[in-house]
């Protein structure tokens, strides 16, 4: 290889073009929240790129969450922009955190931080009823005696989503939405291998109730330490289900 060839820019994909155009056309107005784009033919011979190209945009875009792609005839075909940030990082740092290049400690870590501050900015924001709301029904449905695992795994993972969104920033409920996402198998697993469940069960009730009575009650230091203490908890009782265990000698 020569020096020059070495030194030589990336060479442009021939997709880049129509990404770059559809975000510029989403950043003007052009395009908004539940427009269609053109027809794959169409956007083709716009951009002068072959409809293979036109498929590969697509099929990014569509895993980041930007548009939802669907095959056939009528008015739910074709892709239809619908902006959903946290799917596409969900999907990205989920992948990051099975090849193990991101830790789940670090993840929890990560999640401590963000949701201690989400807490106490809630906790002193006016507003929020919808999101209160949502949190004590699912409050609610996490008390329901017969809930099972896998349903109050999903309830619980959209708890801590509804109190991250009382804070009022879309972009830190995006992230911690992400974030919750990202380790749902790990979560899942753990649960999964708990002996102990209902004990475990009653804990977090006890926990998710006190988060919540906190934050209602305006004190955002409480609700703050709450939630430390809660998510270090589990993710200790986690490690206990899933460590290997010694072989028993006889």
């Amino acid at each position: 290889m020569t020096t020059a060839a070495a030194g030589a820019a990336p060479r442009r994909r021939t997709h880049d073009a129509l990404l770059k155009d559809i975000e510029a056309d989403l950043r003007a107005g052009k395009i908004k929240v539940g427009d269609r784009l053109p027809g794959e033919r169409t956007l083709a011979e716009n951009y002068g790129i072959s409809r293979a190209s036109v498929r590969e945009a697509i099929r990014i875009l569509d895993a980041m969450g930007v548009v939802r792609s669907s095959v056939g005839s009528g008015p739910t075909s074709g892709a239809i922009v619908v902006s959903d940030p946290s799917a596409g990082l969900s999907s990205a740092l989920r992948l990051h955190v099975a090849s193990n290049r991101l830790p789940v400690q670090d993840i929890v870590q990560t999640r401590i931080l963000l949701e201690t501050w989400t807490a106490r900015a809630g906790a002193a924001r006016e507003g929020g009823d919808a999101e209160r709301k949502q949190a004590a029904q699912l409050l609610e449905a996490m008390d329901h005696p017969q809930v099972d695992r896998a349903a109050f795994h999903e309830l619980d993972a959209r708890f801590h989503v509804a109190l991250s969104s009382l804070a009022g920033n879309e972009v830190m409920a995006t992230i911690m939405e992400s974030l919750s996402g990202s380790i749902v198998g790990y979560v899942k697993g753990s649960m999964d291998a708990m002996e102990d469940w209902p004990e475990v069960l009653e804990v977090l009730r006890t926990q998710h109730h006190g988060i919540f009575d906190a934050v209602q009650s305006r004190d955002g230091d409480l609700a703050a330490r709450l939630l430390r203490e809660h998510i270090e908890w589990f993710y200790q009782r986690a490690g206990d289900a899933t460590a290997p265990q010694a072989p028993i000698v006889t």
